[in-house]
């Protein structure tokens, strides 16, 4: 199945979890990929991962901190001309912070809507134009199941998380008449470096019976990222084409 030949994509998050499962996935499907993230690391295992699967020759790797807007400005710019315009958009960068919201420091706060809903949105606006020019466009933005749902001690992520669902939804009507679809993905329970704890935490002091009823509701643990990654490509590719201003719950029935 190669549903994105001649595709020309851009995703963020790239150097590990749900981004480089996507990468990985739009790759085997024939796509050109632009794989962006913060981490120079990361994107060197995800390039090294790709050699290792004979699709390297549709790879190129660049390092865009999402929250920062000359980085965003520049490094959109130059994955547009690298890969001569641009079809599809994954905003699958984002960080994690979790604390008693009464101890959050207003900076922490600040990072996470900066970088999770500002990041987003700074990605559109820089790859709008570039994606206007294609025949086929579709942004997918990664929203999640604490913007529906309850998260102890997220509720600066949840409010981020809310805020792309929201302007995914926005941007849909907005651009609909000149052929732009925009739909979100909810991961939850989906293992990555955000849930696997190489990022910061739940407080010392949390009450872990409040995520019992967060528990997937099929098969045992957190589901691989590639679960999400398939979803994606669904998305981004011709089977999606009757999908627009929505997002896609993908959660193993975490909540029903």
């Amino acid at each position: 199945m190669e549903r994105f030949t001649d595709r020309r994509v851009l995703i963020t998050g790239a150097g590990s979890g749900i981004g480089r499962a996507t990468v990985h996935r739009i790759l085997s499907e024939g796509g050109r990929v632009v794989a962006a993230d913060i981490s120079e690391s990361g994107l060197a295992e995800t390039a090294k991962q790709a050699a290792a699967t004979g699709t390297a020759d549709r790879l190129s790797t660049l390092v865009i901190d999402i929250g920062d807007e000359e980085s965003v400005r520049s490094g959109v710019a130059s994955a547009v001309e690298t890969l001569g315009g641009l079809d599809v958009l994954v905003n699958a960068a984002g960080i994690l912070r979790s604390a008693h919201t009464h101890e959050m420091p207003l900076a922490d706060f600040n990072q996470i809507i900066s970088v999770n809903l500002t990041g987003t949105f700074l990605m559109i606006r820089e790859a709008l134009p570039a994606l206007l020019e294609s025949e086929d466009k579709v942004i997918v933005n990664f929203t999640s199941t604490s913007a529906f749902f309850a998260h102890p001690y997220m509720a600066a992520y949840a409010a981020s998380k809310g805020g792309i669902m929201s302007m995914t939804h926005a941007l849909a009507a907005e651009y609909s008449k000149q052929g732009l679809r925009v739909v979100a993905v909810a991961p939850g329970s989906i293992s990555s470096d955000m849930t696997d704890g190489k990022g910061p935490g739940l407080p010392a002091d949390a009450d872990i019976n409040l995520f019992m009823k967060l528990m997937p509701g099929i098969g045992q643990g957190f589901a691989s990222p590639d679960t999400v990654a398939g979803v994606v490509a669904m998305l981004a590719s011709e089977d999606g084409k009757f999908i627009t201003g929505t997002e896609i719950r993908i959660d193993g029935g975490t909540h029903y």
